[in-house]
């Protein structure tokens, strides 16, 4: 019989046995709560941390953190944003919940700086002396001499040892081995210039955690992401390269979904996150909030080929506006994006050359696509308006054109049937442009870091919606004669690619 039943049999009584039963009910309930904390990670974390807020991820964590503790699961790496309960979850929770079920087993924590991961440790030895864990784990107690945050064992024989990134384990095994964090926001600033700097963290893992698992042990890397050549990426790409190396199961959280809702919302409102966003560099919003670090290197336009316009706009002899559109407003479905550019002759440089004056993009139904496209044709009023011919674009086409506004219907190619539309292509056709530095952006605005950064992720990154637009324009301007690079004359290979306006 469940509790609800039991209630409404008990409101029927008598006051005096109303209340006896009332009592013996909630310490039913309790005996419940203490039997399920005791063999399940999320009851213990509410149990332990009643003002808990869960969401969706906190149950896929808790459902890895239970295969791990049971032996299941040895390899795991989550990537999530800054603020999602990761550190509680994984440095906090999880140690004590497995000191709990194994109380002569080892821990080793790790962190960015030696301080953090003592912090922990400090935290960890708290939740472990506090009277509500020894219901749920009774007989399970600090060591008489345990006084150390960072240094301290169990009644039992356990352990628990915290350590900063880079510092030595000498000595030290480990069952649960949890890396939380181990890049710091200095290591990145000093990685835009160095990116090897993360080759230390690397090379500290390989000679150290790694070599002090016990037999049967786990490793639990949980992390934001900073670069494809944090520890998340160098782990991942000694999986591919070596067979025999460790498998990792890998779990991404990304602070805003791909349908446009927050992974956690019962926490993060969407404006919130909108606003945060919106207040740090696009690159650090991929990496760290999305889990979506890009690279210079394979980049066919490289984020330091664009050059930084610091002053007002200049005045332009020719605006072109190129539109690449999406099918649906589906959450699965790419971006319907929007280009503005401007050629001006660079009276410094003694030459013509390319700015982008602005850019959107969001995911809309066709008529809020056509009201979005009229008002920014009306905002600029370019000399040519682009607009790819597929998806959406050519019915925006027709509709456009039936009120007066001269729009080119492109269609990409290079002129084989065997590849008609390969992106890759395209983008190879003005890479030269950038190479020979004739291309601006203010990039201290939003929307330009958002191009630059895509252009800087293709072709591995999850969106290329903005590069079609970059494509398409720089073509135009090419194919109109306002801008010329030296290699134009030699590239026979240009008579073979085009794009058709008609």
């Amino acid at each position: 019989m469940d509790t609800s039943a039991i209630l409404r049999i008990i409101s029927k009584l008598p006051p005096e046995e109303r209340e006896e039963l009332l009592g013996l009910v909630t310490e039913l309930e309790d005996v419940r709560d203490i039997s399920a904390a005791r063999k399940g990670f999320m009851p213990f974390v509410k149990r332990m941390w009643p003002s808990f807020i869960e969401g969706r991820h906190h149950e896929i964590i808790a459902s890895l953190f239970d295969d791990v503790v049971s032996g299941k699961k040895k390899r795991i790496i989550i990537n999530m944003p800054p603020r999602h309960t990761k550190s509680e979850f994984a440095s906090i929770f999880l140690p004590a919940y497995f000191l709990g079920r194994y109380p002569d087993k080892k821990i080793i924590q790790a962190s960015h700086t030696a301080d953090l991961a003592v912090g922990f440790g400090r935290k960890v030895r708290g939740l472990v002396s506090r009277a509500d864990y020894q219901e749920i784990f009774p007989g399970t107690s600090l060591s008489y001499d345990s006084k150390a945050a960072g240094r301290w064992a169990t009644n039992k024989g356990g352990e628990y040892y915290a350590i900063g990134v880079g510092g030595a384990i000498a000595g030290k095994g480990a069952d649960l081995f949890v890396v939380d964090d181990p890049h710091s926001e200095q290591e990145a600033v000093i990685a835009i210039n160095s990116p090897e700097v993360y080759d230390k963290t690397m090379d500290w893992y390989e000679g150290g955690p790694r070599q002090r698992l016990q037999p049967g042990g786990a490793i639990i890397v949980v992390m934001t992401r900073w670069s494809l050549r944090d520890l998340t990426g160098q782990l991942l790409k000694k999986q591919a390269a070596e067979p025999g190396a460790d498998q990792w199961e890998v779990i991404e959280f990304p602070a805003i979904m791909p349908s446009g809702n927050p992974v956690w919302p019962e926490f993060w409102k969407l404006e919130e996150l909108l606003k945060t966003k919106a207040s740090i560099p696009v690159s650090k919003w991929n990496a760290q909030y999305q889990q979506q670090p890009t690279a210079e290197e394979g980049a066919l336009i490289k984020r330091d080929q664009w050059r930084d316009w610091d002053k007002e706009l200049p005045e332009c002899e020719t605006v072109i506006q190129s539109w690449d559109t999406a099918f649906t407003k589906d959450s699965r479905a790419d971006y319907s994006a929007c280009t503005t550019w401007g050629v001006f002759f660079n009276e410094e440089e003694g030459r013509s050359q390319i700015i982008l004056l602005d850019a959107i993009r969001g995911k809309w139904e066709f008529p809020e696509l056509k009201r979005k496209a009229l008002k920014y044709y009306e905002d600029w009023k370019p000399h040519i308006c682009l607009i790819e011919g597929r998806a959406a674009g050519q019915p925006l086409i027709y509709e456009l054109r039936s009120m007066g506004i001269p729009v080119q219907n492109v269609t990409a190619g290079r002129g084989t049937a065997a590849n008609p539309n390969d992106k890759i292509n395209r983008v190879n056709n003005v890479t030269d442009i950038f190479a020979s530095n004739n291309v601006w952006a203010q990039k201290d605005r939003h929307c330009a870091q958002e191009v630059i950064e895509e252009c800087a992720a293709f072709p591995a990154g999850e969106h290329d919606d903005y590069v079609d637009t970059v494509t398409m324009a720089l073509q135009r301007f090419r194919q109109g004669g306002w801008i010329r690079t030296d290699l134009d004359e030699d590239d026979e290979d240009m008579k073979a690619r085009r794009f058709i306006y008609y």
